[in-house]
């Protein structure tokens, strides 16, 4: 066995040593590397970096040096605008707060505003394309980074879209928006706390209070609203200022309006017979349309004048007349077009000769109020009513003639009374030559005749009611024919010529007609009157006559039969007779009274003395009542009570009348009263 030497001993220790140095070496290497390979990955992130840092060294120098002031150049104005939006935001508070607190300073932040969202609508765009100039510069000459350039380009091209949509909310976050929001309802709120509906006095009383009514808005508020108005206009909110105007005092003007109970502008022609019926409601028309029209209307054309006349005539006029239409001056016009439309009676025409003289009344009022190109449709309204009103009345008053002489085949009254017609023929004559209606019937007329050329007199009018006249009489000669009893005749033509006597003398009518035409009919009363007794209660006299009776003072028992059968006569007689005649009627209460006491001097004298003689010869008769019938009391009673207006017959008369004019003897709507 080989004996290992101490030298090789060393060198295999050597070279251990040096093998383990290798490997700590190794080892400490492998570390190193794995440590140095985010780093390398991080050098290679920076790279691009770097070469961008180092891009402008390697970029012309002309380039260089020209990019400064480019950007300097593009970024001023820049700047200007951020700081212009950073100094709207500033205003934020002041213009989300109440206006009420502050409204003139509220109104300068307002303003102060709008200036601001002018100047960036004016200079974002000019901001934008020296941005987008150095942008462009930028790119051309490879000054900086393609990524960053692109970002740039991106932002800018976003804020060119906004600029182009022209939306200034996007510029000021809806702070504008939000404040005109705020302007409209503190408008609203000025608007209806100081519209109070107009005080409503007792409807008698309407026309006399002052004919034009105050400014119904203090000046204070009036000046608030002008200054609002402004601000909203200015912001192409004067629209929606309108309609929030003409929305409240519309309503303010209704409101005093319903204090007079107005729904009966809303009748239909299907809801009444006829003019008569709603007499009342047209009286009552003309005077709510007077008080609506110099009362409320007046004081809203001036209202709207004092708030609106720093915009223009036209437009407070348009507000002024939306108000109207609004508030119920159509409604009015519409109820006298709904009476025009009604059936033709004598009535009808009254009540358009009334409407005419309310609208003529009021017609300066209507031309200055309602005489703009803003009130068309009131003034085609009006226009339409009035022409409705002068042609239906002008087409009544000349069938009149035509409508009376129409009723001449028509049966008289069977009580031998004065016809509805006549009776109210004589009184609606004398209306239409009264002072009330003669001057509107006589304008009526001129207009009338004037739409078709025609020349006007007045004494067509007075020809016309004369004309009426005589054919009242000509219809009374008529129907006094058609009577079997000429005793009930006789009666009849009493009664009417009394009539036309009484109720024509003093009168408009009576005077034209003259004092002979008068004296005529008075005359023919008393002819008639005394015919009447003559042939009817004329007669019973002759029945108890004493004829025969002295040649019997020997013999009581002929000369009772005598009484007896002669009173017997006279009972048969006086009972036929007034049996007939309490049937009849005297309307007039003085002519009623005289012709009973005419009847009562012609019979109870003769028939007392009669039974004063002769009554003993039957009172002891077992049938004494059988034959002294009645009282001398009893007699003068009766005959005292005849002729009494039957209870109801003539007070009104409202049934419908289907052909719209006269119907037998009078239409049965027209008003009649008992004479007395």
């Amino acid at each position: 066995m080989a004996v290992v030497s101490d030298s090789m001993i060393e060198k295999l220790a050597s070279a251990r040593k040096s093998l383990k140095s290798s490997l700590e070496k190794s080892k400490a290497l492998g570390l190193a590397l794995e440590k140095s390979g985010p780093r390398l990955e991080e050098i290679n992130q920076r790279l691009p970096m770097l070469e961008a840092a180092v891009r402008p060294i390697r970029a012309q120098k002309e380039a260089l040096v020209a990019v400064g002031g480019h950007i300097n150049r593009a970024v001023s104005p820049a700047a200007a605008v951020l700081n212009v939006f950073d100094a709207v935001h500033g205003l934020e508070k002041s213009l989300l707060s109440d206006p009420r607190n502050d409204l003139p300073g509220y109104l300068s932040v307002l303003k102060r505003l709008e200036e601001a969202l002018k100047f960036l609508g004016d200079n974002c765009g000019l901001a934008i394309q020296w941005l987008e100039d150095i942008v462009e510069y930028l790119e051309d000459n490879l000054v900086a980074d393609d990524r960053y350039v692109s970002n740039l380009k991106k932002s800018l091209k976003n804020l060119r879209d906004l600029q182009n949509d022209g939306e200034r909310a996007r510029l000021d976050g809806g702070l504008l928006e939000a404040a005109l929001d705020k302007l409209e309802c503190e408008f609203r709120l000025l608007l209806t706390e100081n519209s109070v509906p107009l005080p409503m006095s007792s409807p008698s009383a309407l026309g006399e209070q002052p004919c034009i009514a105050p400014s119904p808005l203090p000046v204070t508020v009036i000046q608030k609203l002008q200054a609002i108005i402004g601000r909203l206009t200015a912001n192409k909110r004067l629209e929606k200022c309108i309609s929030i105007y003409v929305e409240v005092r519309s309503s303010n003007v209704r409101a005093s309006l319903q204090a007079l109970d107005l729904d009966y502008l809303e009748i239909s022609i299907s809801e009444f017979n006829d003019v008569q019926s709603i007499e009342g409601y047209i009286a009552q028309w003309g005077k709510h349309l007077e008080f609506a029209v110099k009362h409320l209307f007046e004081a809203e054309y001036k209202l709207c004048n004092d708030v609106f006349e720093r915009i223009g005539l036209d437009v407070w006029m348009g507000c002024f007349a939306k108000i109207a239409a609004q508030a119920g001056i159509l409604a009015f016009l519409q109820f006298g077009k709904t009476v025009t439309e009604s059936k033709k009676d004598p009535i009808k025409l009254l009540k358009l000769l009334d409407i005419f003289a309310s609208l003529n009344k009021l017609r300066l009022d209507f031309n200055r109020l309602f005489g703009g190109a803003a009130c068309i449709e009131i003034q085609n309204l009006t226009r339409d009513l009035i022409k409705r009103v002068i042609e239906g009345a002008a087409e009544i008053f000349w069938e009149l003639l035509v409508q009376v002489e129409l009723q001449r085949q028509t049966t008289p009254p069977s009580d031998g009374s004065v016809p509805r017609l006549v009776s109210f023929l004589t009184d609606y004559c004398n209306r239409l030559l009264g002072d009330s209606y003669k001057p509107i019937l006589t304008q009526v007329l001129v207009i009338h005749r004037n739409w078709k050329h025609e020349k006007f007199q007045e004494r067509l009018l007075v020809d016309a009611i004369l004309k009426i006249t005589n054919a009242i009489e000509h219809n009374l000669e008529r129907w006094s024919k058609g009577y079997e009893d000429v005793t009930l005749s006789n009666f009849f033509l009493m009664n009417n010529h009394w009539h036309l006597y009484k109720h024509l003398k003093g009168t408009k009518l009576g005077d034209l007609l003259g004092d002979s035409w008068l004296k005529e009919h008075d005359q023919s009363k008393d002819y008639y009157a005394a015919i009447f007794l003559k042939d009817s209660w004329g007669k019973l006299p002759s029945l108890l006559s004493r004829e025969g009776l002295m040649l019997f003072s020997g013999g009581r028992a002929t000369a009772r039969e005598l009484v007896k059968k002669r009173l017997k006569s006279f009972n048969e007689a006086f009972d036929d007779m007034y049996k007939k005649q309490s049937n009849w009627v005297v309307s007039e209460k003085d002519l009623r009274e005289k012709t009973c006491q005419l009847i009562v001097q012609a019979v109870v004298p003769v028939y007392r003395s009669y039974m004063q003689n002769y009554g003993p010869l039957v009172e002891q008769d077992p049938s004494a009542s059988k034959y002294a019938k009645y009282t001398v009391q009893t007699l003068e009673k009766m005959l005292a009570s005849l002729f009494q207006p039957k209870p109801g017959k003539y007070a009104s008369f409202n049934g419908r009348q289907p052909s719209g004019k006269f119907s037998n003897g009078l239409p049965d709507q027209y008003h009649s009263s008992p004479r007395g």
